[in-house]
């Protein structure tokens, strides 16, 4: 990179980054935070949404393939509807909304 340029990108990111956090919610570093543990526990086995076991499950027989995969979807919809949940409210503000979202989402991920 010229030399000259350099104090050019570093005002420019500084002014971009110096934007980014004044539209920033107040629960915007804890979603970013825990976004990046999931994505850090992507490669753990067992990491991932779950959700509560069902009556079905309780009863003497083994899970199907397609049972597994049919609750294994239905726990990610859940979870990323609540994070995205925490997002819009983290957008409009709602400190403790986005907070009580966040807490569910952490609820619903095995770390």
């Amino acid at each position: 990179m010229n030399r000259r340029l350099i104090p050019t990108f570093v005002a420019n990111a500084a002014l971009l980054l110096g934007a980014a956090s004044a539209n920033a919610g107040p629960c915007t570093a804890r979603i970013a935070e825990f976004e990046a543990l999931v994505r850090h526990s992507a490669k753990m086995p067992g990491a991932g949404p779950m959700a509560r076991q069902t009556v079905g499950a309780q009863v003497d027989r083994q899970p199907t393939p397609g049972s597994v995969g049919q609750a294994e979807k239905q726990a990610q919809a859940a979870f990323t509807h609540e994070l995205a949940r925490a997002r819009r409210l983290d957008a409009r503000g709602d400190r403790t909304g986005c907070a009580r979202a966040l807490a569910r989402a952490k609820r619903m991920y095995n770390l």
